[in-house]
């Protein structure tokens, strides 16, 4: 049998079971493993390299060439007409923004929806606890630590969600770029990173909507639609986002920084492991710097991908998730300012950010919604062979 490691007994599939031994397992392993191969033979490449590609493509090369092999390419040059690569310094984000209020997403480490092991979490930062929650929590802020029990809510792995809190803009910024700020009962800890994946880019930051675009024409007219949202993002190093897909066709561009990719295509769904976690959310203590987590209510499980490709320990994340580890490497790329990634639908993706000298990283994606065709039915097929 093979281990899955806290939290995900009564999670494992018959294909765990029979990867571990059985011979109809043995044999479903080995169709998946030639598919993750084959399809790198036939479409994606076997270097693990995303193409990369000079200035905008036309809306037929980009739709032939990638949208319907399923093939993520970096655009070079693509945002050279956008006014924001040269205006938005720290300075003229504060002057624009000053009055606004922004979502800011508060995480002990920097991980936020991502899979917590709470014991190793209170090892290494002393802070958070685990309760159901209760009526002072319902305003998502924690009277006093007293409030939590210590120890051990009887879970093992959850999934768990960041703090949110509505912060102006200049406030959020220096949270984001110098860490905690203030004085005692005023000081905020933790990781912050500025994002709302609502269409925030329009919503909370029109203000600078003329500074870059709410679409890319020529992916507009590739795929036949608006997109349903454009989103902001402002971060640090420390803010890491975990292995997860999404059904939308991303375009993702880099204003500001660098943002560093890990890439599976939807053929190796076999290999991440995704697993039912109960969801829980971080909620900071009303009179310390710490964070609490806490049970959401009513109850909520989340499927979720299990993977951390850049473990503490490469050891003990081959022996839990030996698929990943032992199949095709995922493809990798960076990101850099003023170049702009295509990340086809249902593509599992893991993402890390450097900043530029200011600071921080940041990004601007435009969501457009996936065609739901016989593609995602193949994949839907291959997800119910392995849960």
């Amino acid at each position: 049998m093979e281990y899955n490691g806290v939290g995900e007994v009564g999670n494992r599939s018959e294909y765990d079971e029979g990867g571990g031994g059985g011979e109809a397992g043995k044999k479903l392993e080995r169709v998946f493993d030639n598919l993750s191969e084959e399809v790198r033979e036939l479409s994606l490449g076997t270097s693990g390299m995303v193409d990369r590609i000079k200035g905008p493509p036309s809306p037929l090369e980009f739709l032939r060439n990638y949208v319907m092999p399923g093939r993520p390419c970096i655009i070079t040059d693509a945002l050279e007409h956008w006014p924001a690569l040269r205006k938005w310094s720290n300075d003229y984000l504060r002057s624009v923004l000053k009055d606004q209020r922004v979502s800011v997403h508060f995480t002990p480490d920097g991980r936020a929806d991502a899979i917590v092991d709470p014991s190793q979490l209170l090892s290494s930062y002393s802070c958070p606890t685990i309760k159901p929650p209760t009526e002072h929590c319902t305003r998502n802020v924690a009277d006093k630590e007293e409030d939590f029990e210590a120890g051990n809510s009887g879970f093992g792995c959850l999934f768990v969600t960041s703090h949110v809190e509505k912060l102006l803009f200049p406030e959020a910024l220096e949270l984001i770029i110098g860490g905690a700020v203030g004085e005692g009962k005023g000081k905020r800890k933790g990781v912050a990173y500025a994002q709302e994946q609502n269409g925030c880019f329009l919503s909370e930051y029109g203000l600078l909507a003329n500074d870059a675009e709410v679409h890319i024409p020529w992916a507009t007219e590739a795929l036949g639609c608006m997109p349903e949202a454009v989103n902001l993002w402002i971060g640090s190093p420390e803010a890491v986002t975990s292995f997860h897909k999404d059904h939308y066709e991303n375009l993702y561009a880099v204003v500001a920084g660098e943002k560093h990719f890990t890439l599976l295509p939807p053929t190796d769904v076999h290999r991440m492991y995704v697993r039912n976690y109960p969801g829980a959310h971080y909620v900071r203590m009303k009179d310390s710097d710490k964070f609490a987590i806490v049970m959401d209510d009513p109850a909520t499980t989340v499927p979720w991908v299990s993977v951390d490709p850049y473990p503490a320990d490469f050891g003990e994340a081959r022996l839990k998730h030996r698929r990943y580890h032992d199949g095709p490497a995922p493809f990798t790329c960076t990101v850099r300012a003023g170049e702009l990634l295509y990340l086809p639908s249902m593509w599992f993706h893991h993402v890390r950010q450097s900043p530029d000298r200011e600071g921080r990283t940041i990004a601007v994606n435009f969501w457009y919604d996936m065609q739901f065709d016989i593609r995602y039915a193949y994949f839907s097929m291959l997800q119910s062979l392995i849960t």
